[in-house]
């Protein structure tokens, strides 16, 4: 089938990925659906009955998530197929990061130490790091990072939609702001994986290959998040629309986070850290 027969297909797929979240913005815009502090006018104190410490671990895992995701991202500066994908992807990362420091700043203001954001990215070992597996593996070539893209976004704004309703006022502010963001995301991944599946034969072989390489690590992100539904839809309209097969998706084998990690984290964490343990507490 080409892609002009399947043109309709995707741009129900499109829709409905997007589907809820039509505030009037810009949905292909990343790195900006809301150029205002989500935190303003939001009271930090957090409310009575909530525990703080389970607060501050949400925010960790979530915040080493998302800037071990950008830092992968970051490395398709000048690597990517095209300028505008490189702009795209860098973007996405960029939205990642300041997720990333919202929820670190959070963590900080409520788990009792007072540690800055740049104290949980750059002076943590890879052990102490509680993102998820697949986050931390290798970019590979586009198409893998395309599928990795499309099931780390729709797994964490499936889980983000849910903690817009949280009792914390800032972790709900903080999620709130995310949706927009992972919208734009998963939408943009949706777009590539369509098209790269009903694409040319190499296009498709690397696709397949791609969901081959990421099925093995799905299953630890339902052991975290309660969203394997959300999750396994989408996957379900996207592999549809581009001919590709729905993964079988196994039981999760290791568990990010419980500190357990692949062997590619810590090299990640020695470029990431390498200035700020050089040369602590500078400033420039």
């Amino acid at each position: 089938m080409s892609g002009s027969d399947t043109a309709h297909d995707d741009d129900h797929v499109y829709l409905s990925l997007a589907e809820g979240h039509d505030d009037g913005s810009d949905a292909r815009w990343a790195f900006g659906t809301g150029f205002e502090d989500p935190l303003y006018g939001v009271d930090t104190t957090v409310p009575e009955g909530v525990d703080a410490g389970e607060v501050a671990a949400t925010c960790v895992e979530l915040a080493d998530d998302a800037l071990v995701s950008a830092q992968r991202l970051a490395q398709w500066c000048t690597r990517a197929p095209e300028l505008e994908e490189e702009v795209a992807l860098a973007n996405i990362g960029l939205d990642l990061l300041g997720q990333a420091r919202l929820l670190y700043a959070r963590a900080g203001q409520v788990d009792g130490t007072g540690r800055d954001e740049d104290a949980y990215a750059y002076f943590r070992d890879a052990g102490d790091f509680r993102n998820v597996r697949l986050a931390e593996l290798p970019i590979g070539d586009f198409a893998f990072s395309i599928v990795r893209l499309l099931v780390l976004s729709s797994w964490r704004l499936a889980h983000f939609e849910r903690l817009a309703a949280h009792h914390d006022p800032v972790l709900a502010a903080i999620a709130a702001k995310g949706v927009k963001e992972l919208t734009y995301h998963r939408q943009y991944a949706a777009e590539w994986a369509v098209r790269l599946g009903d694409g040319t034969d190499e296009s498709h072989r690397r696709m397949r290959s791609a969901l081959d390489q990421v099925t093995p690590y799905i299953g630890e992100l339902f052991t975290v998040y309660d969203v394997e539904g959300d999750v396994v839809e989408v996957l379900r309209q996207v592999t549809e629309a581009a001919g590709l097969p729905m993964p079988q998706i196994p039981a999760a084998h290791g568990a990010g986070r419980d500190g357990q990690h692949t062997e590619h984290l810590a090299p990640l964490l020695a470029e990431l850290q390498s200035v700020a343990r050089a040369h602590p507490e500078a400033t420039w």
